[in-house]
């Protein structure tokens, strides 16, 4: 037998999957991440050491699960967030807490502020440092403000580029492809873990592009919608386009390969978290009752609900973008008919209108003909999401036999680099299957589209300027 690892170091917790080569989970385990240090305003970071304690105790849960031999397991797939920044210092330990993506900071230029500092690189970058003691990254993770070359996917050769990102080449690490062995598992690293020394830790990409990986291939006419912590939707593409109005090139999982990657929410499905804990204990002891998950009995309330929540509409803004600070979430409509259930169902509407608005600018700036939906992350768990989502698309929404596809594209990587398999196009084949398919019904599609033409695209158009002159107040 031969087992692989994929490692998913996400926002809220970070996850460590045991496949078979089939891409089968046989063990796995996960450990929630410590809440964010926000001390003020644009500041995000994660306390300690976190990811580097939250990925020991992932991997301890996960292999003491594991029944084979840990001379089976040939290779380990590591992502972590992407837009994060980690500071090191000469012998590789934190100099500061990791910035988080949420932190303002990172949509600036690298301040070379603190003596301690030897290194500047990614969480894949640090993580990967802590389990193998090599100065290796992922090329396909450095989103933002890196002096990355697109076309050779390698650090950029000219000196006008790192004088204006502000990093001097000596401190960053040297880059790898997805799939390329960044070292093996160190003696000291197998003691903190528990993983087995000496194992092959190989490279991937950013945790959206991993996630897309592990979707399998997306084909002409599939777009894929990630329910994760940031909400965003993507298509393939052959080249890099910088100045895409309606959309983002990142690298994908596959070398000289690109993902377009539409406009997105932040804080997306936190949002539906945070309805869910507002509603408190009540809640969770009702759902306990009846047998069920707290989210399983919200959705079966929810289902009952009328498309539009009976009026109440949302706009997931739960985190302001850089170049607007000011705005924030909204919910209007409200009357007395009104429940938490309402709110429940009306951010999954939000959250699916908002989506399908950035998804139809994004393909039509591509000329692009979308025909099918691939829904991944945690969202994708509930039937009611799932056929809401495909009710406003307008589009058929499948989901695919696992759930964690960032933990499986991880595991891809992996195997490709330890040559179970020739080709990522092999392994995706192998390891990737769909589970089931949610259509629309088109009575409700054109509801939605209605109702999004005519009111919710419009919202933010009377609020935003309403929310700006506020911020001041508040803000000061």
């Amino acid at each position: 037998m031969e087992y692989l690892i994929g490692v998913d170091g996400g926002t809220q917790s970070t996850k460590v999957l045991i496949f078979d080569k089939t891409g089968q989970v046989v063990a796995q385990g996960a450990e929630p991440l410590k809440p964010l240090s926000l001390p003020k305003e644009g500041v995000a970071t994660h306390p300690g050491d976190d990811l580097w304690d939250s990925l020991a105790a992932a991997c301890q849960k996960a292999l003491a699960g594991f029944s084979g031999k840990p001379s089976e397991i040939v290779g380990l797939g590591l992502c972590t967030i992407r837009c994060c920044r980690a500071l090191l210092k000469a012998d590789l330990s934190l100099a500061q807490p990791v910035l988080s993506w949420m932190d303002l900071r990172l949509a600036r230029p690298y301040e070379h502020d603190d003596p301690n500092v030897s290194y500047v690189t990614t969480t894949t970058g640090y993580v990967g440092a802590k389990l193998t003691g090599k100065k290796l990254d992922t090329c396909a993770n450095l989103l933002g403000e890196w002096p990355i070359d697109y076309a050779t996917w390698d650090w950029a050769t000219d000196k006008e580029t790192f004088e204006r990102f502000r990093i001097p080449r000596a401190m960053l690490f040297d880059l790898v492809k997805p799939g390329e062995p960044i070292g093996k598992i160190t003696k000291a690293a197998a003691q903190a873990t528990t993983l087995p020394e000496g194992l092959p830790v190989f490279a991937t990409a950013s945790d959206k592009a991993v996630e897309a990986l592990g979707c399998g291939p997306l084909g002409q006419g599939t777009a894929l919608l990630s329910l994760g912590t940031y909400v965003c939707s993507m298509v393939e593409g052959s080249d890099f386009r910088p100045d895409s109005a309606a959309l983002f090139t990142n690298m994908a999982s596959q070398p000289f390969r690109f993902l377009y990657e539409s406009g997105g929410i932040r804080r997306g499905m936190s949002t539906v978290s945070w309805v869910r804990e507002i509603m408190g204990r009540d809640a969770d002891l009702k759902a306990q009752y009846l047998g069920l998950t707290t989210d399983g009995y919200l959705n079966v309330l929810a289902a009952d609900l009328p498309p539009g929540s009976d009026g109440l509409l949302t706009v997931p803004q739960w985190l302001a973008p850089p170049s607007a600070l000011y705005k924030r979430g909204v919910m209007l409509g409200f009357t007395g008919r009104h429940t938490a259930v309402h709110m429940y169902r009306s951010v999954m509407e939000a959250i699916a209108m908002t989506m399908g608005g950035h998804l139809r600018a994004m393909v039509k700036e591509l000329d692009f003909n979308l025909e099918n939906l691939i829904v991944s992350g945690g969202g994708s768990n509930g039937d009611l999401f799932m056929g809401i989502i495909a009710d406003v698309m307008g589009l058929p929404a499948t989901r695919t036999e696992i759930n964690n596809a960032v933990g499986l594209g991880s595991a891809i990587c992996a195997a490709v680099g330890a040559k179970l398999y020739g080709s990522f196009e092999k392994a995706m084949l192998a390891m990737v299957r769909p589970k089931d398919t949610f259509k629309p019904n088109f009575k409700n599609h054109a509801f939605y589209q209605k109702l999004y033409d005519e009111v919710y695209s419009q919202i933010t158009k009377h609020t935003d300027p309403i929310l700006k002159k506020a911020y001041p107040f508040f803000n000061g």
